[in-house]
């Protein structure tokens, strides 16, 4: 989102089971461990029709998860009330508790200033290179910022055949002090939060240099 002039919500592709839309790691005294959302998914249903399965108290899992583990953190009591107000809502659709807490984490991260939308707000193909020549060509961009995980199903003559350019992202996983011992990367945004405050996006930036 920072190397991004507009960043799109993709919540109108298929759901993918025991990937990220749903759960995230977070780092304990025993290591790292998942934090999910549970859902009550019907395949083929897409990201933006998964619904939360609220028979499990999930919400008060999460935050204990937070307390426990974050609590001694330098900065978690400058960012818990944030997670406190969103855990605080009944949310029925994955992709919306998903989008509010992306949103509140870029607020945290000084990039409120991006504009934002949801594909499912635009008319797009349901073929998977189109569906992202479509986003770009509504948006009048000339460059496509893709995952890492991106080449394996795009057609990338289509792009050049549209005049677009696609770069695949190589994030470099900045080093930070951690509470319990040694270091573990690619976890949630929330632990360089608690752990680095309002320093994390100068760390994020400094491993991974503008485009």
């Amino acid at each position: 989102m920072d190397k991004a002039d507009v960043f799109c919500f993709l919540d109108n592709v298929q759901y993918k089971k025991n990937e990220w839309q749903n759960r995230n790691r977070v780092k304990t005294v025993g290591g790292w461990q998942w934090v999910t959302v549970p859902v009550s998914y019907k395949f083929p249903e897409k990201i933006n029709a998964v619904k939360i399965n609220n028979s499990v108290n999930w919400r008060r899992k999460h935050l204990q998860a937070l307390v426990t583990n974050y609590g001694k953190a330098p900065y978690f009591d400058d960012y818990i009330d944030i997670f406190r107000q969103v855990y605080a809502n009944h949310w029925e659709h994955l992709s919306e508790l998903n989008i509010q807490m992306v949103e509140r984490i870029r607020q945290i991260l000084d990039l409120a200033h991006k504009p934002v939308l949801r594909a499912s707000e635009m008319q797009l193909s349901d073929d998977p290179t189109e569906r992202l020549i479509d986003i770009c060509q509504a948006l009048d961009c000339d460059t496509y910022l893709a995952g890492a995980a991106g080449e394996g199903y795009m057609d990338l003559e289509r792009f050049q055949r549209r005049g677009l350019r696609v770069i695949f992202q190589d994030f470099k996983h900045p080093e930070y002090p951690q509470l319990f011992s040694g270091f573990i990367s690619h976890l949630s945004i929330v632990d360089m939060l608690f752990n680095c405050g309002p320093d994390s996006m100068r760390r994020i930036r400094k491993a991974n240099p503008a485009l």
